[in-house]
């Protein structure tokens, strides 16, 4: 269990230091759109998707798997930032629109990017099961 737990926090470092280095690269967008927290979260979905993928035909073991899905996607993507990037461009009456496109946008976009990530997972030849 205590490996378990290592491996998610070993990989939640590393997702939120891969976040704010894209968040401290990406420019921002004089439309207010929260650019660097939709790139971060559609990367993790892909991403995700993919490892997902790769675990069921074994071709990761459960302990990357927990390390890269949950801990690294983890803390790649963040809902939070996601829903405050929506409430900071809110407050300006005139960018509402810009405020559900995003939220639009990335939902719509983050469920292609999942399934993206599977279907490349999937083209990937299953490994043989040890028994």
């Amino acid at each position: 269990m205590l490996n378990f737990i290592i491996l998610v926090f070993i990989g939640g470092a590393f997702g939120a230091m891969c976040r704010e280095l894209i968040m401290a690269s990406t420019p921002s967008l004089s439309d207010g759109f929260p650019m660097d927290i939709f790139i971060a979260n559609i990367v993790a979905a892909f991403l995700l998707g993919l490892a997902t993928s790769l675990s069921k035909k074994n071709k990761i073991n459960q302990y990357v798997y927990l390390m890269v899905g949950t801990g690294i996607m983890g803390g790649l993507s963040t809902f939070s930032s996601f829903i405050f990037g929506a409430t900071e461009i809110m407050k300006d009456p005139t960018k509402l629109l810009v405020a559900v496109g995003y939220l639009v946008i990335s939902l719509i976009v983050g469920f292609i990017a999942v399934e993206l990530g599977l279907m490349l997972g999937n083209k990937v030849k299953p490994s043989p099961q040890q028994t």
